[in-house]
């Protein structure tokens, strides 16, 4: 038994000496073809990054491009290797096309996103700041990635939406700033006039109301008991409550300290004496 293990590894010597005094060459170029393809391929990733960032294109469109650069050329290397080695490539070529189609199958959803993704950073609908509104979410941008978009409302709630979701669809974007409507009522007897430039100021002078924007102010309808007055500014979005309880609590407070009666719905009553 250990006489036949002992020729057994003999003859895999014999073979494996053959093949290295036969081919030597042949393998000494393959390496060194895959030495300089592993070379030449983080050399040109480098290139066509530094150009795109350059270009000031999208860091992550960038980073994709640049890896899908080194990925192909290593490929290409590793192929050319293999010819020289004699090693026939269709085989493997068919293996690699069945495992994409099965994968590509299997990843739809997946891949979907990743397309939408390229398509988002490269059209750039929006960016990282921005404000949109997409299938009744809105928030934020806080980070673009291949497979989702992540949001931030003005609740500080981080909302993740697949890229497929969004591409396609009808989208809002305010860019910084959110749009916040407030109203009050005041009496009919009271001056309209003086109510709307007393808003504006407190609106003007709020560091954070945005310039433009300008803010609106004016009546917005005659209701039974009150005359509404409607204003509308834009606020960070991040900032957005916190702004809009701030700048409410002040016109309540001016309004009142200036005597404009706020009115509470009426209704009056006549009872008639048939005496």
């Amino acid at each position: 038994m250990i006489q036949q293990e002992i020729e057994q590894v003999e003859r895999y010597y014999t073979i494996i000496k053959d093949y290295l005094v036969n081919y030597s060459m042949q393998v000494a170029a393959a390496i060194l073809i895959l030495i300089i393809g592993m070379w030449v391929s983080k050399k040109l990733s480098k290139t066509v990054e530094r150009l795109l960032l350059k270009h000031n294109i999208d860091i992550a469109l960038t980073n994709f491009i640049a890896n899908v650069v080194k990925v192909l050329l290593i490929v290409m290397f590793v192929v050319i290797a293999l010819g020289k080695l004699g090693i026939s490539i269709t085989p493997f070529v068919a293996a690699i096309g069945a495992a994409s189609l099965g994968a590509g199958l299997a990843l739809q959803g997946m891949l979907s996103n990743y397309g939408s993704g390229l398509a988002i950073i490269a059209t750039r609908p929006f960016v990282v700041g921005d404000t949109i509104s997409v299938k009744g979410e809105s928030g934020q941008v806080k980070m673009i990635e291949l497979g989702h978009t992540i949001l931030i409302n003005e609740e500080n709630v981080e909302i993740t939406i697949p890229n497929k979701h969004i591409v396609g669809e009808v989208l809002h974007n305010s860019f910084n700033n959110s749009l916040v409507m407030g109203e009050i009522g005041i009496a009919y007897s009271a001056d309209s006039d003086r109510a709307i430039n007393l808003i504006k100021n407190i609106l003007s002078s709020h560091d954070k109301v945005a310039n433009e924007p300008h803010a609106k102010i004016g009546i917005e309808r005659f209701d039974d008991s009150a005359v509404i007055i409607s204003y509308r500014y834009w606020a960070p979005t991040t900032e957005l409550i916190d702004t809009k309880l701030d700048i409410n609590q002040q016109i309540y407070a001016q309004i009142k300290a200036a005597d404009i009666e706020i009115p509470f719905p009426q209704r009056v009553v006549t009872i008639k004496n048939e005496n």
